[in-house]
């Protein structure tokens, strides 16, 4: 700050001498780097073009060229917590422009300050001049993605087959959290899933015939489930689950025009689901498909699954808490032995 400054001399309205000084005003102005700099509240450029002095730590903070564009004086410091205070004596309201840390060592000797009851503090306003909407975080994570390829001696050598192998574990990871109730595991392996995506989009970006980035996959996902949801983004009308239901597969036959039910049923899938997969969309078309009369453990596996399907079962998620169940009871009597 410079004290001979325009700003720093009294104003008409400050108190005469021998009076109690107003304390002022401190406005901490704070605004995301996931928003485009310039895009700020109203409530903040009126604050930034009412303001005695604005201020800013950081004299490459991206917001900087656009408030001064905007005839802002902009004074490149980083006051302490009593200098900021003295600057606001008189009634002066200052603007601190926040870094990206958001000035935790200035707020803190502000909160010692008052804590000691022995100083006129100034008013002190936190004003977010942009903030992050949801699903802000989605581009920190591709930008994170970016440098990681570019730099990571493991990851920029990736390529799609190389890393099918994960995209499988994570899902199966993420199954498994879901089925244990198990909320922050969740909560991981759902991020671990969305890597996957991110990180098959940033290889694709590379590709030299086909590429197409993270945005065209978040186009491509959002065109068809409007295009999906007629009841809600349309005229149509859907009440239960089953018309719900009955819209998809009806826009998806449009969008696919396949000749058989069983067409993009991937075969790679576990058996237990490819068999109720098959089941399910059999059952869906009105086919009634007797099963195979082989005999044979697969082919017993199989109508297992039918059946499963017919009853509303999840096959797989049925073995599963099955064999959960038996490798408790392992458990229990290895358990038994050892004791």
């Amino acid at each position: 700050m410079n004290a001979n400054s325009p700003e720093a001399t009294p104003r008409p309205e400050q108190a005469a001498p021998g009076t109690a000084a107003a304390p002022g005003r401190i406005v901490l102005l704070t605004t995301s780097h996931r928003v485009a700099p310039g895009l700020l509240s109203w409530p903040a450029w009126q604050a930034l073009h009412a303001a005695d002095e604005v201020l800013c730590a950081d004299g490459t903070h991206p917001q900087l060229p656009y408030l001064r564009e905007a005839g802002i004086t902009v004074d490149e410091a980083s006051p302490a917590a009593q200098e900021l205070v003295d600057a606001c004596a008189g009634g002066r309201t200052v603007v601190v422009v926040a870094t990206g840390e958001g000035e935790p060592a200035l707020t803190d000797g502000l909160a010692r300050l008052a804590g000691t009851g022995r100083v006129d503090m100034p008013e002190l306003e936190l004003l977010p001049a942009s903030y992050d909407l949801p699903g802000a975080r989605l581009l920190d994570l591709v930008q994170v993605m970016d440098r990681i390829r570019a730099e990571c001696p493991w990851s920029s050598r990736q390529t799609h087959k190389g890393l099918a192998k994960y995209g499988i574990e994570e899902a199966y990871e993420l199954v498994e959290a879901i089925e244990e109730g198990d909320r922050d595991e969740l909560r991981e392996e759902l991020g671990d899933v969305l890597l996957q995506v991110v990180f098959h989009a940033r290889i694709a970006q590379e590709d030299l015939e086909a590429p197409f980035s993270i945005d065209d996959v978040a186009g491509g996902i959002v065109a068809k489930l409007i295009h999906r949801h007629p009841h809600v983004f349309g005229d149509e009308t859907a009440t239960t689950p089953e018309e719900v239901k009955e819209h998809w597969l009806r826009t998806k036959a449009v969008e696919k025009q396949r000749t058989s039910v069983t067409e993009g049923i991937p075969l790679g899938q576990p058996g237990l689901a490819l068999a109720a997969k098959l089941a399910s969309r059999a059952r869906t078309a009105s086919l009634d498909i007797p099963l195979p009369p082989v005999e044979g453990i697969g082919y017993d596996l199989l109508a297992l699954a039918v059946r499963a399907e017919s009853e509303g079962v999840d096959p797989e998620a049925a073995l599963r808490a099955a064999a959960r169940a038996y490798r408790d009871a392992i458990r229990e009597t290895e358990g038994g032995d050892r004791a």
